[in-house]
């Protein structure tokens, strides 16, 4: 499927009630307002391919740079591309897509030290989201020593922070507790001495959790074990 179909396809899938969602949540410029949920359905549908990705991203428009997001090759992403899509990338939730994609990339380390040190938002907030993303899905390439010092960090900016940043240092505080077992109690401790994290979310109903409580919740539930599977089998 070539660029143009694909972008017939977002505009037909669009709604008038996800722009104005969308807008609420800081898209600027050119929106159809597609769903995430029609959107994944087109990237398991379309799966890799970067050069219709690079063609969706230059169309400007911010569900076929969503998309594009997911289409990418991390293989064939290098890292200037990289810094040019951020530089585009306005809306916050496709920064997370677009640290997603980094966080697949050879230099993922070189970019989440280079982001978590600029003195703008908007990159700050791609660090604490691509460190998120490596936290997921590349746990190996940090270990418990990095997670420790990048507690200490969060711990002495994230009140002095742009808004971005501080709702990526809120989740990277979850995320450390989460996909860190053995520095839950660490992140737990990290996150009371932070104390409430304010957020400002605009006209929406998002809320900044509390990254203690939510630790704690994951903490008992890994406690109690996998639930159990109900047997259906009785007569």
């Amino acid at each position: 499927m070539n660029c143009a179909l694909v972008m017939a396809e977002l505009e037909a899938l669009g709604t008038a009630q996800n722009r104005k969602v969308y807008a609420r949540h800081g898209a600027q410029g050119a929106v159809f307002g597609v769903s995430f949920a029609d959107l994944h359905k087109l990237k398991k549908r379309l799966k890799t391919n970067h050069p219709l990705a690079l063609e969706l991203w230059q169309t400007g428009n911010v569900d076929a740079r969503t998309l594009a997001t997911m289409l990418a090759d991390p293989a064939q992403f290098p890292e200037d591309e990289a810094e040019r899509w951020l530089e585009g990338a306005h809306y916050k939730i496709l920064v997370g897509h677009l640290a997603s994609l980094v966080a697949h990339t050879p230099y993922a380390r070189t970019k989440l030290a280079a982001w978590l040190s600029s003195e703008r938002d908007n990159e700050r907030a791609c660090g604490y989201r691509l460190l998120n993303s490596l936290l997921k899905d590349a746990p190996e390439l940090l270990d418990d020593a990095d997670c420790t010092a990048h507690l200490e960090r969060i711990e002495r900016e994230i009140h002095s922070s742009g808004d971005r940043s501080r709702q990526a240092m809120n989740a990277a505080v979850i995320a450390i507790g989460s996909f860190k077992p053995q520095l839950a109690q660490a992140a737990i401790a990290s996150a009371e001495r932070i104390g409430p994290v304010v957020v400002d979310h605009g006209e929406t109903g998002c809320k900044t959790p509390s990254a203690a409580e939510k630790i704690r919740k994951l903490v008992a539930r890994r406690a109690r074990g996998p639930a159990r599977t109900r047997n259906t089998n009785r007569r």
